[in-house]
């Protein structure tokens, strides 16, 4: 009896001893090794939603800094190609992130994050009364859009060439800001710009929807580059970006899943 009792009890410290190690990894925190400054090179239309993303993923790690960079995506792709320091590239087309995939210059796969659509920029009480893009060409109208190496400038044309019409632009800007400040100012009568950027420019502008079958679905890709210092950093922006919390964010700006 003495002898059974001693085996019940060395087979009981042995599964105490082989429960321990579970026990404790499970109340060990896992360390968070994001840290340091993720330099973002985004195009100019993402600047409202990813200053969001960017606040909310360093309150995720606190070790890690987001520094952006927001411009037309093909000034980017320039600086980019030229060695500029950035860990991330988020471009609103696909053409121009594949000018870095092809010079070389892109570490991860192009992934597709969000999409936007266009819609017509007019002041705040839209004086002209434009309904349409057929309104765009009307004597006296004064339009801006994008340069046409720019995303917003190369989806406008595509929609114009849709709709049949054709506009001779004052002039042709760099990125979505431009074209949305000179008609918030009253140098245009109209542009054409994103939804989201309508909506961040509050309440200086108003939109004029375009129809469906006019409009063009703009997909944004990104990737991590060669550039920057921090590659695990620009992987978990990236992987923030992707997830059920950074898409949210996203869709709280107008943008949409790809």
């Amino acid at each position: 009896m003495k002898r059974v009792l001693t085996v019940l009890a060395a087979m009981l410290l042995t599964a105490c001893a082989g429960s321990s190690p579970s026990t404790a990894s499970t109340s060990t925190p896992s360390p968070d090794n994001v840290a340091g400054t993720i330099n973002v090179f985004a195009a100019a239309s993402l600047a409202a939603a990813f200053k969001a993303e960017g606040m909310a993923f360093q309150a995720k790690h606190s070790k890690a800094s987001v520094v952006f960079n927001f411009a037309g995506s093909a000034s980017l792709v320039t600086s980019i190609n030229n060695g500029a320091p950035a860990d991330v590239f988020a471009s609103a087309d696909l053409p121009n992130m594949q000018k870095v995939v092809a010079a070389g210059s892109a570490v991860s796969q192009p992934v597709n994050f969000a999409s936007n659509e266009l819609q017509i920029v007019v002041p705040a009480g839209n004086p002209k009364g434009i309904k349409g893009l057929a309104d765009l060409a009307s004597p006296g109208t004064v339009v801006i859009l994008c340069a046409p190496a720019v995303p917003c400038g190369n989806y406008a044309n595509q929609a114009l060439a849709k709709a049949a019409v054709k506009v001779t632009p004052k002039s042709q800007e760099q990125d979505v800001n431009a074209v949305v400040s000179k008609v918030s100012l009253g140098e245009a009568d109209a542009g054409i710009v994103y939804v989201t950027d309508v909506r961040a420019a509050g309440a200086k502008v108003q939109g004029v929807p375009i129809p469906d079958a006019q409009n063009v679905a703009a997909l944004y890709p990104i990737a991590t580059v060669k550039g920057g210092s921090n590659p695990r950093g620009g992987r978990a922006f990236i992987d923030f970006l992707l997830s059920a919390p950074g898409q949210s964010k996203l869709a709280n700006y107008g943008f949409k899943k790809p």
